[in-house]
């Protein structure tokens, strides 16, 4: 039982009207900007910490976001659940990572301990 390529392109119309959207995303606005508030204050407060040990660590300005990067890496792995060892083996990955693209090991390091609470694993 087939259905005719007319009564598809209707099913689709009907489904992605954008009466129909806007209905949906009116209705669930609130409970979506409250999470991204949420999301915004904790990413903004990670970024500060990053700073404040690049800051005390010397690093140039000019290198800032590569660190913020490296962070915000992390706080994404730290954001899915990931914890334990496994965010201590994917940290030593991402250390690995942005040491070779020219960043300080230790900083990095210093970032993960100190704003994540995530001890590398040492080889």
């Amino acid at each position: 039982m087939s259905i005719d390529p007319a009564e598809r392109i209707a099913n689709w119309d009907e489904k992605y009207s954008v009466e129909r959207i806007t209905a949906i995303l009116a209705e669930k606005r609130p409970q979506m900007l409250a999470r991204v508030r949420a999301v915004y204050v904790a990413l903004v407060a990670m970024e500060q910490q990053v700073k404040e040990v690049l800051n005390l660590s010397g690093i140039p300005t000019m290198y800032y976001i590569f660190y913020l990067d490296y962070g915000r890496e992390m706080w994404r792995l730290k954001n899915r659940d990931i914890s334990g060892d496994s965010l201590a083996a994917e940290s030593a990955v991402l250390i690995d990572k942005w040491a070779a693209r020219g960043l300080v090991r230790a900083v990095l390091e210093t970032i993960s301990t100190q704003v994540f609470d995530v001890q590398v694993p040492t080889p």
